[in-house]
This record gives structure tokens, C-alpha cells and sequence, in this order.
């Protein structure tokens, strides 16, 4: 988890160089107990609980998904709503 235990300046710094490895194409692994932003920077994402795989697919469409966004991104809206 790259933001565990990190101040909010260096949580930005890691996520850039993440972002950067992503531009270059690599493939990246990333557990990340922020949902938001690791959806954001992911193309594929899996959701887990308890340790098992509940949900999958493209890191967009999660996000985007009203069970997923009351679940584990607190309904966050682009609006502030929601």
C-alpha cells in the first residue's frame, strides 16, 4: 500500500512516479487502501473481501458503479454530491 503511513506530499510523490511506470507501460501490482485513487490509476481492478474476489473489470467502469461507489468510495462525486 504506497499511501500507508505516508504524509499527504509524499502520498502525491509515490503516486506520480506510479503514474509515470504506467506512461513508460509497465504493469503494475498495486494494493492500495485508497479506492479512489487507485482506480483512477489502474486499467484493471479487483475488489476484495474478507480475501476473496467479489467484483472485477476495467478500473473505469468500478468506478463508475453505484454499489461500488457507496461501498468503498463513499458515493464521491465530481458535483460534490451524491
Amino acid at each position: 500500500e504506497p499511501s500507508l503511513g505516508l504524509a499527504p506530499l509524499l502520498v502525491q510523490t509515490v503516486f506520480d512516479i506510479i503514474e509515470q511506470f504506467r506512461g513508460l507501460g509497465k504493469t503494475i501490482l498495486l494494493v492500495e487502501q485508497n479506492a479512489f485513487k487507485a482506480l483512477q490509476l489502474a486499467d484493471r481492478a479487483y475488489i476484495l473481501e474478507q480475501g476473496r474476489i467479489v467484483k472485477e473489470g476495467p478500473a473505469r467502469e468500478l468506478a463508475r458503479d453505484p454499489a461500488i461507489k457507496a461501498a468503498y468510495l463513499g458515493s464521491r462525486s465530481r458535483g460534490g454530491g451524491g
